[in-house]
């Protein structure tokens, strides 16, 4: 016994002496990767370098992060509601949320804290992205820290983007009155539910769920009328469906890696179907809810047009040599032979805009767009020329007061992530009076150019120094993610009946143009020595 009591404690001490070493060695392993992460200052965090304002930021791999877990918090949000990065995201990291600052914190702080943040590694954001900028970073960092309350970027930097809008959404929910045509009105079918749903601060809202169902109707529904829309530069047509439903249908003439000639004026620029879908949900995805239910279809050109068509419309269809049906319409412009839309032999794409109520018992009133191009190839509109158009806009109605100048800032942003050059006017209802919102109609003329972004569009912002509170907040939450508003739209316009809607160079620059309106409003805080108050505007929409 006494034998096999020694080769028993042998076996042991072996065991544990291996054991030791083992553990030994696997420390020694991971302090040198910590050291990777660190920097060759062993334990002091490695500077970041301030790489400019289009600099792209570079980002450490998910398994370098997990190693120091120190600055991060758990999947789960402070609320407890498990707010957690989805499947679609790499990982699940939480940032911890910063001090808050106290209500004295000058605006000196903001102004140089980019400066103060130069040397610190962690970086605020969540997800890797093709377009970051550190300034912008620091930034939006010393936001958060002077008013968390304001700005709780990290608070929702681990929930997916349509999930953080549906609980933005509900601490500022406003639907005001409807339209007084419709109060003692009950609709059946869903265009006429999407008509009685139109209130004072916006189309629909974001629980109307109705709209997913319009959406379908405009897709499947038969079409038994076919009438040409008056006006207009170029060919337009008006479909009426079996449930007496009508929607503005606009005809595929290029295909999707068509992008506007660079020396195409923005007034001669072809209308495309695509952007029209796009720009509905790209408006949906905002929260605005300012542009109509737009959705893409199938179309037989025969079957579905015409058919129905007035002997007018009818007489400009013909067979194109290659033995497809075409047709061209009558309009001011592009409505030739030369300009045929065409089929495959006889199946195309459209748009489907829903009509709004008719101006007979929903009157509507057009406004003229203070930064209105000037539509001449030999001269220029004011504010291109001059920097002082906004305190002139500022100072008359309806601009001097209640909500219209910071409208015009949120069309000026989706005009920019559009591309959109051609806003010359827009359109309210006549009997929601001067508060209420602007509808952004006609969209045409989006999603032109991938590797061009049209600064001059961002004039209203940059002259004024002016942006609403939600929609700064919703910007910076598609930048940090960890969802991108590429990623976003992707998911949403992969629904439409003619996806791809858009290609990926044109949903990429939505990113970049993100970036691209969070440095002015920066530039307009920093370089220009606003307060943040005076530039950010909360009015609760």
């Amino acid at each position: 016994m006494p034998r096999c009591r020694r080769k028993v404690s042998a076996i042991v001490c072996v065991i544990c002496t291996t054991v030791l070493c083992l553990n030994t060695l696997i420390v020694l392993r991971l302090s040198n990767t910590a050291t990777l992460v660190e920097g060759d200052g062993g334990s002091q965090p490695h500077p970041v370098q301030d790489l400019g304002d289009s600099a792209g930021l570079a980002h450490l791999p998910a398994w370098r992060k997990r190693l120091n877990k120190s600055n991060y918090t758990s999947d789960t949000s402070p609320e407890g509601e498990g707010v957690g990065v989805g499947d679609h995201e790499p990982y699940k990291l939480n940032y911890m949320p910063p001090q808050k600052a106290t209500e004295g914190d000058s605006e000196k702080t903001l102004k140089h804290g980019q400066e103060n943040h130069k040397n610190v590694s962690s970086n605020p954001r969540t997800f890797k992205s093709n377009y970051s900028d550190q300034k912008l970073d620091n930034f939006l960092r010393v936001l958060n820290r002077i008013n968390n309350e304001s700005f709780p970027f990290s608070t929702y930097d681990g929930v997916p983007y349509l999930k953080f809008l549906r609980m933005y959404r509900k601490s500022s929910r406003r639907r005001g009155f409807g339209l007084p045509v419709y109060k003692n009105y009950k609709g059946v079918t869903n265009w006429e539910r999407f008509h009685m749903g139109i209130h004072q601060y916006g189309l629909y809202s974001q629980e109307d769920h109705y709209i997913d169902d319009l959406l379908k109707d405009l897709a499947t529904l038969p079409v038994v009328d076919v009438e040409q829309k008056e006006g207009g530069t170029q060919l337009k047509l008006i479909l009426t469906f079996t449930d007496e439903g009508q929607s503005l249908f606009k005809p595929r003439r290029f295909p999707r890696t068509y992008e506007t000639p660079p020396d195409h004026f923005y007034f001669v620029d072809f209308e495309r179907h695509n952007a029209e879908i796009a720009a509905f949900n790209l408006d949906r995805v905002l929260g605005f809810h300012r542009v109509p239910p737009t959705a893409g279809r199938k179309i037989n050109m025969t079957h579905d047009i015409k058919r129905f068509a007035d002997h007018k419309l009818v007489k400009t269809f013909f067979y194109s040599p290659a033995g497809n049906v075409c047709f061209h319409g009558s309009c001011s412009y592009y409505c030739d032979t030369t300009h045929a839309i065409c089929g495959n032999p006889d199946t195309s794409e459209a748009s489907l805009a829903t009509f709004l109520p008719p101006e007979k018992i929903a009157p509507r009133k057009t406004w003229r767009n203070p930064w209105k191009r000037s539509y001449s190839k030999h001269r220029k509109a004011y504010w291109e020329v001059y920097d002082d158009l906004c305190d002139k806009v500022r100072s008359r109605p309806p601009y001097n007061t209640g909500r219209r100048l910071l409208d015009i800032m949120d069309m000026t942003v989706f005009d920019f992530l559009t591309g959109n050059m051609d806003r010359h006017h827009y359109e309210t209802f006549l009997d929601f009076g001067n508060e209420t919102f602007l509808m952004h109609l006609d969209n045409g003329r989006s999603f032109g150019k991938t590797k061009h972004d049209e600064m001059s569009i961002l004039a209203p912002i940059n002259q004024c120094c002016l942006i609403r509170h939600s929609t700064f907040i919703k910007l910076v939450k598609m930048y940090r993610g960890p969802e991108s508003l590429s990623s976003v739209m992707r998911r949403v316009l992969s629904a439409d009946m003619i996806s791809p809607v858009l290609l990926d160079p044109f949903l990429d620059a939505l990113d970049r143009r993100v970036m691209k309106i969070l440095q002015i409003v920066m530039d307009c805080v920093n370089r220009r020595g606003q307060p943040y108050k005076s530039v950010i505007i909360d009015d609760f929409f």
